[in-house]
């Protein structure tokens, strides 16, 4: 059992709860149809792993799995759960259990950018790379928004409204939501191929790149195979 936090955003973290498996996990099922199984890894079974990134032979890799839990903006949830409702493997690949607001009354936090962007000449960009030059005046007005929900929040909660109603007075797309994740080594690739990407949203390449550097410690040559063919 792990139990490493990673900071992320403002007020967001990804916290490694538990890993099971490793680089000789991955051999060994790929060598099951010769009923074979090594102890220690050695140089072949990097050539193999190499050979089977390469080549996505894809299915070794969901006898190994990580588990965390993760606390980010609705936003880039909404962004994070595309992966398990696209995924083909839905079932043995992923779980997915997030805090309620039908039933914990926990502080509401929101996610403020540093700075605001402009919008890109290039409409299927998320956001160019200036500055709004009007940034700091939104940041105040969106700052405002959100404390005015949380007031309206708590005053509805205080005069009896029920939780799984009163939530809707929240500015959504800022609110934190924390839930854990639980994913295949496959699953967890693709994830960090695909949100790494340039044209990624650049909150989630953040927490990306956390889940990146957990897959590197505990799958190092997984990691660095699945870095050289496929990232």
């Amino acid at each position: 059992m792990s139990d490493e936090q990673t900071n992320v955003l403002d007020k967001g973290y990804v916290r490694l709860l538990d890993v099971m498996g490793n680089d000789l996990s991955v051999v060994n099922a790929a060598r099951a149809s010769f009923a074979k199984e090594k102890q220690q890894i050695d140089e072949s079974d990097i050539k193999l792993i190499d050979f089977l990134v390469k080549h996505k032979h894809d299915s070794v890799f969901r006898h190994c799995v990580m588990s965390f839990e993760i606390r980010a903006p609705l936003e880039t949830k909404n962004q994070w759960i595309k992966h398990a409702v696209a995924s083909t493997h839905l079932d043995d690949q992923y779980g997915w259990n997030e805090n309620s607001r039908r039933y914990v009354s926990e502080t509401p936090e929101f996610f403020t950018p540093e700075v605001f962007k402009q919008a890109p000449d290039n409409s299927k960009q998320g956001r160019s790379e200036h500055d709004h030059p009007y940034s700091e005046e939104w940041r105040q007005q969106l700052q405002q928004i959100q404390e005015q929900g949380l007031l309206n929040y708590h005053n509805a909660i205080n005069s009896g409204i029920a939780p799984e109603q009163a939530r809707l007075f929240l500015p959504a797309y800022g609110l934190y939501i924390t839930w854990r994740w639980t994913a295949s080594l496959q699953a967890l690739l693709n994830f960090v191929s695909l949100r790494l990407s340039p044209g990624s949203q650049t909150e989630i390449q953040q927490y990306a790149t956390v889940i990146n550097t957990h897959i590197n410690t505990y799958y190092p040559y997984t990691a660095e195979s699945w870095t050289k063919h496929r990232l």
